[in-house]
C-alpha cells in the first residue's frame, strides 16, 4: 500500500495546485452565484473545479471510485475511492472571507487513508495520510495537549447548521469551554492540526465536507468521531463530527455531547 499511498498523495497534491490555478482569477471578484435544491449555494467554479479533478482522477486511475459533491458517485465499491469537495464554505467564498478550502481525500475499503486541504487564498495547506506525520506548508505539524476543557478553544462553523434537537450538544460544549470561534469552515480543522484551537463540532455535513479531516488529525495526534464516539467511513458518513486535539478532551467532550443529546 505504501506505493499506492505516495502516489495518492502526489497526485491529490497535483489536483490542489490545478484547483488553486482554476481559483486564481475569482479570488478578487464575487462570482455568479446559483440555489441547488437543498438551498445551499453553489458557483460555476465549483462544478468547473469538480469537473477538472474527476476527469483527472478517471485518466490516472480508471479503476478508482468518486464521491463528489457536485458530480455525484461513481464506483463506491472500489478498493479505492476519491472523495471530493472543490469549495467547501461556499458562502465565505462568495463573501470574500479566505476560510474556503478544497478538500481532497482518498479511502481504502471506505476508510479514508489519506486527506488533503489546500486554501488558494492564504495558500496553506495541510495533508495527512495513515500511519504518517501530519503536514503543514511541508513541515510536520500536532495538535496541543490541552489540561482541562474549560481551558479549551472550540469552533463550530455556524450555530445556525444545528437542527433544534442537536443545539443542546453545541450549548453543552460552549458552556463549558473558555473561547469559541465561529466561521472557521474547514480551515477550523486544519488549525486544531496545527495544535492553534483544541476542540471542533459540526453538524449537517456530507462525507465530502470532512473526509480528509480523519487522516489530517489523527497523523497530528488528535481525535474525530461521530457524536457516539464512531469511527468515521463511507459506511458510516455521519452528518455530526466532533474533533479534538487531545485524546483526553474528545473523551470529555463526548461525554457532554452524548448526555446532551441522551
Amino acid at each position: 500500500m505504501t506505493n499506492t499511498l505516495d502516489d495518492g498523495i502526489a497526485f491529490a497534491e497535483r489536483l490542489a495546485d490545478e484547483a488553486r490555478d482554476l481559483y486564481a482569477p475569482y479570488l478578487s471578484a464575487a462570482p455568479r452565484t446559483d440555489i441547488k435544491p437543498d438551498r445551499s449555494l453553489v458557483t460555476a467554479l465549483d462544478q468547473a473545479i469538480e469537473a477538472h479533478l474527476r476527469s483527472r482522477i478517471e485518466s490516472a486511475f480508471p479503476g478508482h471510485g468518486i464521491y463528489g459533491e457536485e458530480g455525484g458517485t461513481v464506483r463506491l465499491d472500489a478498493e479505492y475511492v476519491w472523495v471530493l469537495d472543490p469549495i467547501d464554505g461556499t458562502a465565505p467564498f462568495i463573501a470574500g472571507i479566505p476560510v474556503f478550502g478544497t478538500l481532497i481525500a482518498l479511502l481504502r475499503r471506505d476508510v479514508p487513508v489519506m486527506g488533503l486541504m489546500d486554501f488558494p487564498a492564504t495558500r496553506d495547506r495541510w495533508v495527512g495520510a495513515a500511519d504518517r506525520p501530519t503536514r503543514h506548508q511541508g513541515q510536520p505539524c500536532r495538535t496541543r495537549a490541552c489540561g482541562q476543557l474549560a481551558d479549551a478553544m472550540l469552533t463550530t462553523s455556524n450555530p445556525d447548521f444545528y437542527a433544534p434537537h442537536e443545539l443542546p450538544a453545541f450549548q453543552a460544549l460552549r458552556e463549558r469551554t473558555r473561547w469559541r470561534i465561529y466561521g472557521g469552515c474547514c480551515l477550523a480543522y486544519g488549525v486544531l492540526a496545527s495544535g492553534r484551537t483544541d476542540v471542533a463540532i459540526d453538524a449537517r455535513l456530507a462525507l465530502y465536507d470532512y473526509a480528509p479531516f480523519i487522516p489530517i488529525i489523527q497523523g497530528a495526534g488528535g481525535v474525530i468521531t461521530d457524536w457516539n464516539g464512531h469511527p468515521l467511513s463511507l459506511d458510516n458518513p455521519s452528518p455530526r463530527i466532533l474533533a479534538a486535539g487531545d485524546p483526553a478532551r474528545h473523551r470529555e467532550a463526548l461525554d457532554l455531547v452524548r448526555h446532551a443529546m441522551a
